[in-house]
């Protein structure tokens, strides 16, 4: 591609406004140019090896190269080179008609929005020229700097590390028809995890391979060197083998390299044209036949091998973002994008191409455009049990018997859990809906095409988990709360990508057990109930629910609002241990509205007339109660009266102005207004308890304005009972008592 003019032409196609540099005539484009490779009606090219097709897909590659970088350059800001290095790849898969496309890595964000603009997908929130592409680029809105939920055709969110494949794999699950190609970056592949996921996702569901790792495979991550940079292609080749793929398609720009370029990574933009087109025709046989075989029943992954920032305006790690240096009036800048430059007739025909690919937009045909059809679950089989009874039950099993009625309805539903169903109570999951496993067990309850899936991982747990509430479906994550937090990243994206998602779709819901107060023996590697602040903070994203029942009985109602939600993202607290039954449904129902509910009121004597001292406990929890009714119990002798209350939705009692709940898709306006938050709240003295962090207890304690105080989790401890853990944080009836004396005197 020869010279470049700044100056469009009036056959310039409209959306090219905002195109600082046009290319001039391009070699045969007239013999391979004229035509669209996909044809009128069609949704991919015909032949792989057709020589138009091979040249369309090469100028697609440079269309992507162009807007990437001039996207990023329009705000001096942004990521163009690890994109740039796949260029081929991404061309290659669109042309031949596969769109439901992920990323693991979250700075390919621009390269992905220029292939939304190219096939219009894009007009669908208002931006239809470059222009408005570069000036909605990393502005509120618009197109933030990593992919969200937000943006039309794109399948998924992508920021930290580890998470497009749960993306990937949770599509592929739901929709064995299609393929599900997710581009991962070299910088991430020195990291294990990436491979021990798909390991285990593999070994759980052997037929389902329609998932197809891209690896971008430049030499280089973020600020320095890759830490597989010096793998051969063969060790590259077998450490694939290695982990399970039965076919690895490598193409390396290295063995097309006509400019005698060093080193083993090589930017295919400096080859003459014609071994350009080589290796594009390479890159687009070898998708074809990956995407092939992972359609046919094997596990496999592509390999694309050129340097960083190929075709842009830096190369190596000093390729992957911008700087305020790197605007469009730097020289260097402007160098890049004349190279890359192509004619008016060149971008037309490209976007004729991304339009008809795939059967049009991505938005319009991706699968997350949709609401995935879900089978009606009919009336939950709930059990009331008696307030006061006297053998206590076991919450989490009470939710483990209507956990099972929905997986034997919904045979899409999955249950996640890090080996651990049976140690939180909840054993009658597995009996029920059986622990996926290549060996058949009855005594285990494990069996191949089952509904539990346990890997060792709670990154894995919570990504696959996730991964399907995002895509449409109802999961369960299951975990001890200690552990929860290695999970939590992928959750937190999901619930976020929920908030601003352009669909209904289930709310990601989760079950955390075997809390604290419940791990004395295990001691303080156990005891990590300051993921309870990770909620708090999370609540004021607007559709975090955060739910503590304080019984068998209320975890049922609260399982059962979950599952009635769309794009939110529930929590449920609960210990595995036998506890008293404080509540009845419907009062559970009016927490779930209102916040909390009262358990007791006991007046205080009124002598002489007049009015007595009372005191307020408000308590998160389940365990946490039993101190606080020993409590109550003594103050009554004192003839202080108490009140105490079960906060089981925290979230309903913030004030609306405290939560961004009116920015979220499917937006939850409920909150407990003044005059109720008084009838709970208001006394003489208000006492907030939780067993786990106090940050949990902030609603309550910005609306209050009577004295008060909290009693919280302050660190770990072996210790032989929940009592004795409890006294070591100072969680103690004979502690709350004397406060309580203290604040009303």
């Amino acid at each position: 591609m020869t010279a470049t003019t700044p100056k469009a032409t009036s056959a310039t196609p409209n959306f090219c406004e905002g195109i600082q540099y046009f290319g001039e005539a391009i070699a045969d484009f007239e013999t391979y140019g004229k035509t669209p490779a996909i044809g009128e009606g069609s949704v991919a090219i015909a032949d792989p090896t057709d020589a138009a097709a091979v040249y369309q897909t090469l100028l697609y590659a440079d269309a992507l190269r162009y807007l990437t970088l001039q996207v990023t350059g329009s705000k001096a800001s942004g990521h163009p080179g690890g994109f740039a290095s796949q260029a081929e790849a991404y061309a290659a898969l669109v042309m031949l008609g596969y769109k439901n496309i992920i990323t693991e890595v979250g700075h390919h964000a621009p390269g992905f929005y220029s292939a939304m603009f190219l096939d219009r997908s894009l007009e669908d929130m208002g931006i239809n020229t470059v222009q408005q592409l570069r000036d909605r680029f990393r502005e509120k809105h618009g197109l933030l700097g990593h992919l969200s939920g937000y943006i039309p055709g794109i399948l998924a969110p992508a920021g930290p590390l580890g998470q497009g494949e749960h993306f990937a794999m949770a599509a592929a699950l739901l929709h064995k028809d299609k393929l599900f190609p997710f581009t991962v970056g070299d910088g991430g592949l020195g990291e294990p995890y990436i491979m021990s996921g798909m390991a285990h996702f593999h070994t759980a569901y052997p037929g389902v391979t329609n998932f197809l790792p891209v690896l971008v495979w430049n030499g280089y991550s973020q600020e320095h060197h890759s830490m597989v940079s010096l793998k051969t292609n063969e060790q590259m080749m077998a450490y694939w083998h290695g982990n399970g793929f039965e076919e690895v398609v490598l193409v390396d720009a290295k063995d097309f390299d006509d400019q005698n370029q060093p080193g083993d990574y090589v930017d295919s933009t400096a080859f003459s044209f014609q071994q350009r087109l080589a290796f594009t025709k390479a890159v687009l046989v070898g998708i074809d036949e990956a995407a092939r075989s992972a359609l046919s029943g094997k596990l496999t992954a592509f390999i694309i091998k050129q340097l960083k920032g190929a075709g842009v305006h830096a190369r190596g790690a000093k390729s992957h973002n911008l700087y305020a240096k790197d605007t469009l009036d730097s020289p260097h800048m402007i160098g890049a994008l004349k190279t890359r430059a192509l004619p008016p007739e060149a971008w037309q025909l490209v976007r004729t191409n991304c339009e008809r690919a795939g059967g049009g937009p991505a938005a319009k045909t991706v699968v997350t455009e949709f609401e995935l059809p879900l089978p009606e679950l009919g009336e939950l089989p709930l059990e009331e049990y008696a307030v006061g009874e006297e053998h206590p039950k076991v919450s989490t099993t009470a939710m483990g018997r209507l956990v099972a009625h929905v997986g034997q309805t919904d045979k899409n539903y999955l249950v996640t859990n890090a080996d651990g169903n049976e140690a939180s109570g909840i054993a009658n999951i597995n009996q029920a809906l059986k622990i996926i496993h290549p060996t058949t067990d009855d005594l285990y309850n494990q069996a191949p095409g089952g509904q539990v899936y346990e890997p060792l991982s709670e990154d894995a747990c919570a990504g696959l988990a996730a991964g399907l509430a995002l895509m449409g479906s109802r999961t369960l994550w299951c975990s001890y709360e200690s552990f929860a937090i290695n999970g939590l990243p992928i959750w937190q994206t999901v619930t976020q990508a929920m908030a601003e998602l352009r669909r209904p779709t289930p709310s990601t819901i989760t079950l955390f057990t075997a809390g604290a107060l419940e791990q004395g023996r295990n001691g303080w590697t156990h005891q990590r109930p300051e993921i309870e602040a990770y909620f708090a903070a999370m609540m004021r994203n607007g559709n975090v629910f955060p739910l503590f029942p304080p019984d068998a009985n209320s975890i049922q109602v609260c399982y059962e609002w979950g599952l009635t939600t769309k794009n939110k993202g529930v929590v449920i607290t609960a210990s595995k241990s036998p506890l008293p039954i404080h509540t009845t449904f419907e009062q559970t129902r009016q927490a779930l509205r209102d916040g909390a509910v009262i358990l007791q009121e006991i007046d205080p004597p009124q002598p002489n007339g007049g009015v007595g001292k009372k005191v307020v406990f408000a308590v998160i929890g389940d365990m946490t109660l039993l101190p606080v009714f020993e409590a109550a119990a003594y103050l009554e002798t004192e003839e202080i009266g108490v009140r105490i209350v079960s906060v089981v939705n925290p979230r309903r009692l913030y004030r609306p102005s405290d939560v961004a709940w009116d920015t979220c898709s499917e937006p939850d306006g409920g909150f407990l207004d003044d005059a109720k938050f008084a009838e709970l709240f208001d006394g003489d003295a208000l006492i907030c308890v939780t067993g786990g962090a106090a940050g949990m207890l902030e609603p309550i304690m910005l609306r209050s304005t009577c004295k008060r105080d909290t009693f919280a989790w302050k660190r770990g401890e072996t210790t032989a009972s929940a009592g004795e853990l409890m006294a070591f944080n100072g969680l103690t009836a004979e502690a709350l008592t004397k406060r309580a004396i203290e604040l009303v005197h």
